[in-house]
């Protein structure tokens, strides 16, 4: 008989199986950011991480989903990938960093969790755009918040007079495409990781 424990809130059984699935993704998405760290166009890496993020989102809910998200920034921290604001902006350079990856898998959560019902292929195609969009609207609006100044410099030196086209086309542009791209490439995959995560549940 599978070991549970309950929640002191809700009262809910968390299975042994789910603590240990939480716990292998949390490592899988540590150990992807360290990876990705070799994947740089530019300034910045490209994240691998969101594939994991997604998976665990649709598995285990939005609560999972934000921690995954959370594990996801405070690994980008450790690995330098931000080192570029953290000189400009500490403080703007940690909060952009964690709501961006705690928002991504939050969302993709609450995206997977209102179609899965009706399409659960639709659901886990829409969340799996809905991550690299949150993740990367919301490092845009850090860049606009705390470090615009900074943005503005950097693209007046490569020749854009337009900042808001530089902090789309140059700053994130390709790293964005990418992760789309293999979230989507990926689709089929995170779709059968899924379905056996659940019937796994079930048991």
């Amino acid at each position: 008989m599978e070991n549970t424990k309950k929640t002191p809130s809700k009262g809910k059984k968390i299975s042994t199986s789910t603590i240990v699935g939480i716990g292998l993704l949390t490592a899988i998405v540590v150990v992807l950011q360290f990876v990705s760290m070799a994947l740089r166009f530019g300034t910045f890496s490209i994240t691998l991480t969101l594939v994991p993020i997604v998976v665990g989102a649709a598995l285990y809910g939005k609560a999972t989903g934000a921690w995954l998200g959370l594990v996801f920034g405070v690994a980008v921290l450790l690995t330098g990938d931000a080192a570029a604001f953290l000189t400009i902006n500490v403080p703007g350079t940690i909060a952009t960093v964690l709501v961006k990856g705690a928002a991504a898998g939050l969302c993709a959560g609450l995206v997977y969790r209102l179609i899965a019902k009706k399409n659960r292929v639709a659901a886990v195609f829409i969340s799996s755009i809905t991550a690299p969009i949150v993740n990367t609207g919301i490092f845009l609006l850090g860049c606009r918040l705390f470090f615009y100044d900074t943005v503005a410099a950097w693209g007046a030196g490569l020749g854009f007079e337009n900042t808001f086209v530089y902090m789309i086309v140059g700053l994130v542009g390709i790293n964005f495409l990418i992760e789309l791209g293999v979230n989507l490439v990926l689709n089929p995959a995170i779709l059968q990781i899924i379905k056996i995560g659940k019937k796994r549940l079930k048991k």
